[in-house]
């Protein structure tokens, strides 16, 4: 998939749900909406989406999507670009995490996304130290 960013991280110690709020707050700071799950053993999943009037007539159902799963001292963070699911925190993670989370994007799109998840990366990156 165009765009779709890997990174694990090991002995690192981090509380992932204080990684999660330090993202979602990121994300929130640079104008996206955001929706997180409840955590659970498998992992955390976030989603957020860009406002205004043509993102949402051009690709309503389109959002960032964030998985972190591991635990503290080792764990992965997978960003791409996937289909905004309604009532994420109340979704079932499990079904979440098998199902296929991330959309393919067609070359069109992918300049904004991989400016956007690198940008993310980068930040993730410093909230990890």
């Amino acid at each position: 998939m165009i765009g779709e960013k890997v990174k694990q991280y090991t002995g690192k110690g981090t509380d992932l749900s204080a990684l999660q709020d330090k993202i979602g707050d990121y994300l929130k700071s640079d104008g996206f909406s955001v929706q997180t799950s409840a955590p659970s053993g498998h992992g955390l999943v976030m989603q957020a989406k860009k406002g205004g009037f043509l993102r949402g007539v051009v690709d309503a159902d389109r959002a960032m999507t964030i998985v972190l799963s591991g635990s503290p001292d080792d764990f992965t963070v997978r960003v791409g670009i996937g289909k905004w699911l309604k009532d994420l925190g109340v979704a079932v993670l499990e079904t979440l995490l098998l199902s296929d989370l991330f959309l393919v994007v067609d070359v069109a799109d992918s300049a904004w996304n991989i400016e956007i998840e690198d940008k993310l990366m980068k930040k993730i990156d410093s909230f990890v130290g």
